[in-house]
């Protein structure tokens, strides 16, 4: 049972709900800092005074444009403790469909130049997109079409989240589960891919400092690193987005090109060598010419981190088995607590060598992990024994196949 009170469906912007939904796009892993459709709903500020759901009354008939909206506004404000996580979405899907009747009704009833012309249409942007979220594959398609109509209307500000809008609905189509069933050809995932890295690039072209803009596209590019068949588009996605962030007045928007450029030169590691430099645990310089002819794990962790602490047994078996034949382990540890780190490292017995560096920034603002645009953890790079690198993806299953097939062949 959920014991907070909450205020359902008061969403801060459009905007939020957008990135709440691209987010969900992502791996797990990446999603899991990123935030909800239910992190864009508002918590109550004051005790709920119903118990369960209240019933969401049918729109009253022949009400204006103003009253209609003060119906809608009057339900997202109703404060109560629902039973369940399913109760409080259904509450949430009721809301959304009478939000949309009264935005189409309203949207008959006025002129697009009318102030209430443009409440309506985000208010049906915003219902249609939420209802997509829950799972109405028809609302999506709906919203991204009416979002399409938009793009151009006298009122910029709805344009601008009409924009946004489309190149949601355009990274739901790609990255959706196919409704057939059987993924679509890798050429055709890397035509749609493109298509749409073209759109976020002209549409932040045409307003550089636009900062809700500027996060749709990083949620977009990072989605598109692990979409299979678009690795090509996601190098592209942030060469394309570097030069436009480095010259927008937006200094968040203008820091945002600095990480991209970070995670553009990681994205191109694979056959190049990897620069690998820092301090050890110990205080010590860290020498890259100790890795000279060996295959090299190189594995952002943290200590904090659950997927990092699960595969830690993966790669101390993996250590194990072939240590001896010249494959060696450099953690660069994300952690803020160094006696946290070093107790870690002593009660798990750890034998390769740690990075860390506490005087340079904690935690994500290691130099190394900043050089690289590491933004979600673990991340891992796997090197051969000619300094080059071979796999960005090395973890699970897949880390002992591929040192399989480097020792094994001999390598």
């Amino acid at each position: 049972m959920l014991q907070a009170p909450l205020r359902l469906f008061r969403v801060h912007s459009i905007a939020l709900l957008a990135l709440a939904v691209v987010a969900a796009l992502l791996p797990v892993s990446h999603a899991a800092a990123q935030g909800t459709v239910v992190d864009a709903i508002e918590a109550p500020g004051a005790e709920a005074t119903i118990e369960g759901v209240p019933e969401v009354p049918p729109l009253p008939e022949g009400g204006t444009p103003a009253e209609l909206l003060a119906f809608i506004a009057e339900l997202k404000q109703k404060n109560f403790k629902p039973r369940s996580r399913e109760e409080m979405m259904g509450y949430v899907r009721s809301v959304a469909v009478v939000s949309t009747e009264a935005a189409n009704r309203i949207l008959k009833m006025v002129k697009p130049t009318d102030t209430s012309y443009g409440e309506a249409a985000k208010l049906k942007l915003e219902s249609l997109m939420m209802l997509g979220r829950l799972g109405d594959e028809k609302a999506a398609d709906e919203m991204g079409t009416f979002a399409a109509t938009l793009v151009d209307c006298p009122d910029e500000d709805l344009a601008k989240e009409a924009r946004r809008l489309v190149i949601v609905a355009d990274a739901q189509q790609l990255f959706s589960p196919s409704k057939a069933g059987t993924p679509p050809a890798a050429a055709e995932v890397s035509q749609k891919a493109a298509a749409l890295v073209k759109k976020i690039t002209m549409t932040l072209q045409a307003d550089p400092s636009d900062s809700l803009t500027a996060g749709l596209a990083m949620q977009v590019a990072n989605a598109l690193e692990h979409l299979p068949g678009a690795e090509n588009a996601a190098s592209d996605a942030y060469a394309s987005f570097i030069p436009v962030f480095s010259q927008s007045d937006n200094p968040q928007v203008k820091g945002m090109s600095e990480n991209f450029a970070g995670i553009l030169r990681r994205l191109k590691l694979p056959g190049q060598p990897m620069e690998i430099n820092g301090t050890l645990l110990s205080g010590d310089k860290f020498d890259q010419k100790t890795l000279a002819g060996k295959v090299v794990l190189v594995d952002f962790w943290a200590t904090w981190c659950g997927p990092c602490v699960q595969e830690l047994p993966n790669v101390q078996e993996q250590y194990t088995k072939y240590h001896a034949k010249g494959f060696e382990v450099v953690g660069v540890s994300l952690d803020e607590d160094r006696a946290a780190l070093e107790k870690f490292v002593a009660d798990n017995k750890l034998p390769w060598p740690i990075l860390f560096e506490k005087s340079e920034g904690e935690g994500w603002k290691h130099p190394l992990a900043t050089y690289y645009g590491i933004s979600g953890i673990p991340t891992v790079i796997l090197i051969g024994r000619d300094g080059k690198v071979v796999s960005l993806d090395a973890r699970g299953e897949k880390l002992g196949e591929q040192l399989d097939k480097l020792f094994g062949a001999g390598g």
